[in-house]
């Protein structure tokens, strides 16, 4: 038996070299990309590293020393940490901050979220309506709050004689330093007028994404309008209502300008909110190293609570 081998097929060189010079050419394609890509990203790298990681490792180092406003900086950690600690008006606006958030976060939620419902299908005046929910979006919030100060103040506001005129009020009301009650109602109702229809539109662009057959399914089988709310709309609108509950969250957690315009924090330090601190910390009694301190314990709480936030989400997702 005669076996016989087949002999190898020889490449011409001119083989070899078209192939080698396209394997050039794919790396030198790939490089291109890849340089490309660094070169739109450096920009946003550059803006975020300068005004955010900057900031952040100075704030950071700032909160490790005495750090008077004029004068040399001297290390003292941990010592402005523990100062937090022992500052009570430290613990009575973290208080007042949870409580407010708290309060801001439901009303404004289920405002935002009936206003989205409301104007969810196409009919005649919706259009009119959404515009209509999304102007006081437009304003500043510095100068909505200066708005609601003319508007409430008890010497020139209109509120006080439109209500005495109907006998709702026998008397002109303080509504804003009057009673801390007073002061936290009015500044609720000023962030609710301002950003209810901002958040309506994000609810919007969630309910809209949801496609009508289910909708017309559920109708064919005969379900409820709030079994349909229940079973369809909330479900597939979860990860819309998460990303509007963070954006209230860190918002009403960081409040400011509201307060310092409306209330100066009164009456009695009751309206006073962390950030409130940490600007008198800085500017009132000039110590950097302690404003410091408190900024990265507030960033702290706000990033332990995205996370919370998140996983809830994604474990609900899961199930």
């Amino acid at each position: 038996m005669q076996t016989t081998t087949a002999a190898p097929v020889a490449r011409a060189p001119g083989d070899a070299a078209g192939a080698g010079r396209r394997r050039k050419r794919a790396g030198g394609r790939s490089r291109r990309r890849a340089l490309a890509g660094l070169g739109y990203a450096a920009p946003t790298a550059a803006v975020v590293g300068l005004l955010f990681l900057v900031p952040l490792v100075l704030v950071v180092w700032m909160s490790l020393h005495h750090w008077p406003l004029l004068g040399n900086p001297t290390f003292n950690a941990p010592k402005n940490y523990t100062d937090v600690a022992h500052n009570t008006l430290v613990a009575t606006a973290a208080w007042f901050t949870v409580k407010y958030t708290v309060v801001t976060t439901v009303v404004l939620f289920t405002i935002s979220f009936g206003l989205a419902l409301m104007v969810q299908h196409p009919r005649p005046g919706v259009g009119l309506l959404r515009t209509a929910f999304f102007l006081p979006a437009a304003v500043g919030f510095a100068t909505a709050s200066l708005l609601f100060l003319g508007f409430l103040s008890s010497a020139i506001g209109p509120v006080n004689p439109v209500l005495e005129h109907l006998g709702l009020i026998n008397a002109p009301v303080d509504w804003i330093t009057g009673s801390p009650g007073g002061a936290l109602a009015s500044t609720v109702t000023l962030v609710t007028w301002r950003f209810a229809g901002f958040n309506m539109l994000i609810l919007l662009t969630g309910l809209q994404a949801i496609p009508v057959e289910l909708y017309e399914a559920a109708r064919m089988d005969g379900c409820s309008r709030w079994q349909t709310l229940r079973r369809i709309t909330i479900p597939l609108l979860r990860p819309t209502i998460a990303l509007v509950l963070i954006v209230m969250t860190t918002g009403s957690l960081l409040a400011f300008d509201q307060f310092y315009i409306l209330t100066k924090g009164g009456p009695d330090d009751s309206t006073t909110s962390v950030v409130m601190v940490i600007v008198r910390e800085a500017f009132v009694r000039f110590d950097l190293g302690s404003s410091a301190a408190l900024s990265v314990l507030v960033l702290l709480v706000l990033l332990v609570l995205n996370v919370v936030q998140l996983s809830f989400l994604r474990r609900r997702e899961e199930k």
